[in-house]
């Protein structure tokens, strides 16, 4: 059984596909589960634009806040 692996507990945080985890959970391993997909779907032209817009934020606070 999984969670024997070892000799040790086995806990796990799994990312994106919740069937991973129910299969984790019936099997008595300790398990969180945590919905994600990449950033704008995984498109880079919009990630890329998406960060440009994050450091532009980062300038804007720090110019307010040397003020």
């Amino acid at each position: 059984m999984l969670k024997d692996f070892f000799g040790k507990k086995i806990k796990v945080i799994n990312l994106g596909i919740s069937s991973f985890a129910d299969d984790l959970i019936k099997q008595g391993v300790e398990t969180i589960h945590t919905e994600w997909r990449p950033p704008a779907g995984g498109n880079k032209k919009i990630q890329a634009l998406l960060t440009k817009v994050s450091n532009w934020q980062s300038k804007v606070t720090s110019a307010k806040g040397a003020r």
